[in-house]
């Protein structure tokens, strides 16, 4: 959130307002030990968020704070959930700016309230528990973490989309909140439970004892993040390595990973495939490393030998990264995305639903931007005629249901042109008119190499 626009800081005011208006509303009628159970909790969850796990991508952070917030709806209500949730502001972590700070106070003490109301709308009992609150609590409780995650998510989405928008990015680019963070913090919300059970025996020292676990917890988030930056910059020194050799493609993998995340989201595609196919995008390209520089930066038409050397770029790029685990799906696309659906593409003459859907996607995404970008043998189309291009050649070289989905989030979302590279004058005079691909040509393939 580098950047808000005043949509964006005008939901945080509203998301700020909202917390302020329901712990403002009250009732505080506690008695004096619901004060002592809401400072402690409310300092364990400043020992949370302080010691929050920043993820990739973005500057998302994870911390066990449902813990924290949950523990406090079964035993102070919805208003002393709110009150400890409202206690982030006291976090020490480095790095939130003013106005996240802001947000991330009204979004956990909102998150908390609401959870408690759900909490004591399916009859929770709030209190200190005892053994006749087992099992009837479970499932009120099992709700109301439920409901914490979802809103918390709703809310950090909101902001995200917002912020996203002031930086001229695409709504899809923000698939920061992985699916298997979102069950980590229904697992570690459980823990509530338990601190909630544990104060019956051991009272406000409940906390001390599942601090261990949070740390726990907190390290194996941390390990998968730090997992994630691993992939991320394992995607992006392949990808360097690969726009190194061609000027003229450097950002080309990013748009075509956004382009192919646009389709993917379109469509419908779930989460964890939608990631595999950012990965895909990202990677498309990388067995061009197997082709001989001069061939890549050829200003001229192509000869029959050193197309045949392009032709075998999918394979080699399958051969480079067949053993890196997390791509998955993501294989696929990488070895197939110059087939067509007519099957004259390469390398396999695949056709129609033989073409593996992730290839398919990948093609639509490549050839818009290939069209769109200032090349080494011709300038960049405009985005009104890529578009026209990819409805032409829907059906016989593209899918024409991902070509109608890409249109759509185009014009939807805009698309960000690549700036043209600054050429010397005398490397401007060898640019030719004509494309390295002739359309009509067996095997050639429309402004996608």
């Amino acid at each position: 959130m580098a950047r808000l626009s005043w949509a964006a800081r005008l939901y945080i005011a509203a998301v700020v307002a909202a917390a302020t208006a329901v712990i403002a509303w009250g009732p505080f009628a506690f008695p004096w030990n619901s004060w002592r159970d809401i400072a402690i909790l409310g300092l364990l969850l400043v020992v949370s968020e302080s010691t929050a796990t920043r993820l990739s991508p973005g500057d998302l952070s994870w911390s066990a704070n449902t813990t924290a917030t949950l523990a406090a709806a079964v035993l102070v209500g919805p208003v002393g959930a709110a009150l400890v949730g409202a206690c982030t502001v006291f976090s020490l972590r480095r790095g939130p700016s003013l106005a996240q700070r802001a947000f991330n106070t009204g979004m956990i003490a909102l998150t908390a309230y609401v959870a408690g109301r759900v909490f004591v709308a399916m009859h929770g009992h709030v209190g200190v528990l005892n053994v006749n609150s087992f099992p009837g609590i479970i499932g009120p409780f099992a709700v109301a973490a439920l409901v914490h995650v979802l809103v918390n998510y709703a809310l950090v989405g909101g902001v995200l989309w917002l912020a996203a928008s002031a930086e001229g990015t695409t709504r899809t680019s923000q698939a920061g909140m992985s699916v298997r963070v979102l069950f980590s913090d229904l697992g570690y919300g459980a823990f509530g439970l338990l601190i909630a059970a544990l104060w019956t025996v051991v009272g406000p020292f409940a906390p001390l004892l599942v601090l261990i676990p949070l740390f726990v917890a907190r390290w194996a988030v941390a390990q998968f993040a730090e997992q994630q930056r691993a992939y991320e910059a394992t995607v992006g020194a392949l990808c360097q390595a690969v726009e190194t050799k061609d000027f003229y493609t450097r950002g080309h993998s990013d748009r075509v990973s956004r382009g192919s995340v646009m389709i993917a989201r379109e469509i419908g595609m779930r989460g964890d495939r939608v990631e595999a196919i950012r990965y895909a995008g990202m990677l498309h390209d990388v067995g061009k490393l197997g082709v001989p520089t001069i061939v890549l930066q050829k200003t001229g038409k192509l000869t029959e030998e050193e197309y045949a050397a392009i032709q075998l770029h999918p394979m080699r790029g399958l051969d480079i990264v067949r053993e890196i685990g997390f791509l998955d799906e993501a294989l696929a696309g990488i070895m197939h995305h110059h087939e067509r659906i007519d099957g004259r593409g390469y390398p396999m003459g695949l056709a129609g639903d033989e073409i593996p859907e992730f290839a398919r996607v990948l093609a639509v995404a490549d050839a818009f931007d290939s069209m769109t970008s200032t090349r080494s043998y011709r300038g960049a189309r405009p985005t009104d005629e890529a578009i026209a291009e990819l409805r032409k050649w829907a059906g016989t070289q593209f899918d024409p249901a991902f070509v109608d989905a890409f249109v759509a989030a185009i014009k939807r979302d805009g698309w960000q042109r690549p700036e043209p590279p600054v050429l010397a004058a005398d490397e401007l005079a060898t640019v030719p008119a004509q494309d390295h691909d002739d359309p009509s040509a067996p095997l050639r393939v429309i402004d996608s190499l």
